[in-house]
């Protein structure tokens, strides 16, 4: 069984940086696209990384690129996100979830599994 769990958020004052972590089980990244989603209150699902089980290239919205970083660990059970300078606009909800690629990186619905999600707020 598919199963991923987030952690990692909180709370931080714009500027600072977070590294979110999701945790795999039941399998490891050579076998599925993982992708990073976050949810702010009253809006849609944002794809905002993903990265190929079939490369390993990252991909990441426009809203967080040069800031978030995508990465795992050697032993492909641990996918992180990293959150640099952070603006209070990326308080949401985040999630992770697997897929079979990125090329609809921006629906979670394309994605099967997600966790739970984790929290982070930034505050001005």
């Amino acid at each position: 069984e598919v199963e991923l769990a987030e952690s990692g958020g909180g709370l931080v004052q714009a500027g600072g940086s977070l590294r979110l972590s999701c945790a795999a089980s039941g399998f490891t990244f050579d076998d599925y696209a993982i992708a990073w989603f976050r949810q702010a209150p009253g809006k849609e699902h944002e794809g905002i990384s993903c990265i190929s089980s079939s490369d390993g290239i990252a991909t990441y919205a426009d809203s967080v690129k040069g800031r978030f970083t995508i990465s795992s660990n050697g032993a492909k059970n641990i996918m992180y996100l990293q959150l640099n300078s952070l603006k209070p606009e990326d308080t949401a909800v985040y999630y992770c979830a697997a897929g079979p690629n990125c090329a609809r990186s921006d629906d979670i619905s394309v994605f099967g599994s997600w966790g739970q999600g984790t929290q982070v707020t930034v505050s001005s």
